[in-house]
């Protein structure tokens, strides 16, 4: 196969949502559809004792959450899927941008009874940036929730983009059977059942046979609304909806394997493959020969028995190769890898090459940082993969001495995952961690503990926000490093960080200091 045709038959795309809408559960169901995994497993359930594939950290099975984004790749009817399962839940959302950065397209899952919730807005905001093309899927239609036609409105009103139907339920909740498919005009009937995949009939709305297969009263409403979408709704257009502008909508239930398949056959026919990606310095081209890719994420201790670290490698351009020397940029310098890996969640195969739009896992012995770009020899750097200035800050101290060692190195490798930040204090030497939400500090010591034996213990530390400062005027920066030494720490990169205590120190600091700038993301 050419190069040209194994890039098109690529579709590399994100779920993402509200903790609780489905996302985890309906990317074992796509799965289960492309013979990937054979039982789909559930992320609460006490009796189906199988986990989620993509829910694989122990944290993760014992809470029922996502806390770090999963790839999945898998063949499904002659295309190369490649899935990012991402956290829902806030405290992880920016593990969630930077991996909005590595793909084409977006799922969004919506609860069909509580519609669109506020993480669902802010990723969406995402999306409008980067002009990412959207599709959504409303699950829980076997539950009783709100009104489809004012689903769509709040969809519209809410996310800023205009929707259309590609399937329509027929009724909900205990009442639910089934949705018809107007994207390939057929009924499809719903049987409650967690493990197996429905029937489908190819019908005409006109036609007298629809009532063999729902009783009359369904059969009139279903016939009234599909009327009513060829009427209010813009027929669908291929063109905006990969401009970003319009979002085919599919309703389902994930739990009982219903609407899956139909998104999934959809998604493989009108979803973009891989896009061309801005660098610095030029448009990157998915169809150049020559290897360009970048690190979205790094993932420690994703086996356990081997401690080691995986770089996530985003492939924008032509084709990567193993044991092919390729230039790491930021060291100048060529590297070759023995052993890249192809995921499917936590279990790796070593692959021996890989096309834009695949994601590649590379061994990590701390030569990569998120944001590092790979070239076959050209220098690029691809933007856009900030961190955030943190919102809660704890001291970080050691509860078990001998445990030093396993601390260090446990502390130095969860950092360089980018869930949280570590900051020295430039006073007293103290560690000191930032992080977007409580949550995460659990994480980091259940992390701690269970993955790298060392005991640790927080310390409170109130302050307001933690911005990067730089300036043309070395004495003024001086001046203000000498002014404010209690409050100055170092990042991990070693730059200069200021550490303020309330908003009205901070913007008194700025006042002050009129030739500081200061940043509220390491990108500047």
């Amino acid at each position: 196969m050419t190069l040209q045709k194994e890039i098109q038959r690529r579709r590399t795309f994100a779920i993402i949502s509200h903790p609780d809408a489905g996302k985890t559960t309906l990317t074992e169901k796509l799965l289960l559809f492309g013979g990937a995994i054979h039982v789909a497993g559930a992320v609460k359930s006490n009796k189906i004792k199988k986990t989620a594939t993509s829910d694989w950290m122990e944290i993760e099975k014992q809470r029922g959450i996502s806390v770090a984004t999963s790839v999945m790749g898998f063949e499904y009817d002659n295309y190369k899927i490649n899935i990012l399962d991402t956290p829902g839940h806030q405290d992880f959302a920016e593990d969630t941008f930077r991996t909005l950065t590595a793909v084409d397209s977006v799922i969004i899952v919506i609860d069909a009874a509580k519609g669109v919730e506020m993480q669902t807005r802010k990723l969406m905001e995402v999306c409008r940036m980067r002009h990412t093309p959207v599709m959504v899927f409303v699950n829980k239609m076997d539950r009783e929730g709100k009104d489809p036609f004012d689903l769509l409105d709040e969809l519209e009103r809410e996310l800023h983009i205009s929707v259309r139907p590609l399937s329509w339920p027929i009724d909900m909740g205990q009442r639910f059977k089934g949705v018809y498919n107007l994207y390939k005009n057929r009924l499809d009937l719903y049987k409650p059942g967690k493990q197996t995949i429905t029937e489908s009939v190819t019908i005409d709305m006109d036609s007298p046979e629809l009532e063999t297969h729902i009783e009359n009263p369904l059969a009139k409403k279903l016939r009234d609304d599909i009327m009513l979408i060829t009427e209010v709704y813009p027929s669908f257009n291929r063109e905006e909806y990969l401009a970003g502008k319009l979002a085919p909508v599919f309703f389902g239930s994930a739990l009982n394997n219903f609407g899956v398949k139909e998104l999934l056959d959809c998604f493989v026919d009108i979803a973009p493959s891989p896009r061309p990606v801005q660098a610095e310095e030029r448009i990157v081209d998915p169809y150049e020969e020559p290897f360009t890719g970048f690190v979205f994420k790094i993932h420690a201790n994703m086996d356990p028995n081997h401690r080691s670290c995986i770089a996530f490698v985003k492939v924008c351009s032509g084709k990567f190769e193993r044991n092919v020397n390729y230039k790491h940029v930021r060291f100048n310098r060529m590297m070759k890898f023995s052993s890249p890996t192809a995921f499917m969640a936590q279990k790796k195969e070593v692959v021996d090459e890989a096309y834009a739009g695949d994601i590649v896992g590379l061994p990590d012995n701390g030569n990569f940082k998120i944001g590092d770009t790979l070239t076959a020899g050209e220098d690029l750097h691809f933007k856009g993969l900030p961190s955030f200035s943190p919102e809660m800050f704890k001291y970080i101290e050691n509860a078990d001495p001998m445990k030093a060692k396993q601390l260090h190195k446990g502390i130095e490798q969860l950092m360089d995952e980018g869930v949280a930040q570590l900051f020295t204090h430039q006073f007293n030497g103290r560690k000191i961690i930032g992080t977007v939400g409580q949550l995460q500090f659990e994480v980091i010591q259940y992390r701690l503990l269970h993955e790298y034996g060392a005991q640790c213990r927080w310390e409170p530390l109130n302050l307001y926000k933690a911005c990067w400062i730089e300036s043309d005027d070395e004495k003024e920066l001086e001046e203000f490093k000498k002014r404010k030494f209690l409050y100055m720490a170092y990042d991990k990169e070693g730059r200069d960080v200021f550490l303020a205590e309330s908003n009205y120190i901070l913007t008194m600091a700025q006042q002050d200091f009129k030739n500081i700038r200061f940043h509220f993301n390491s990108e500047f």
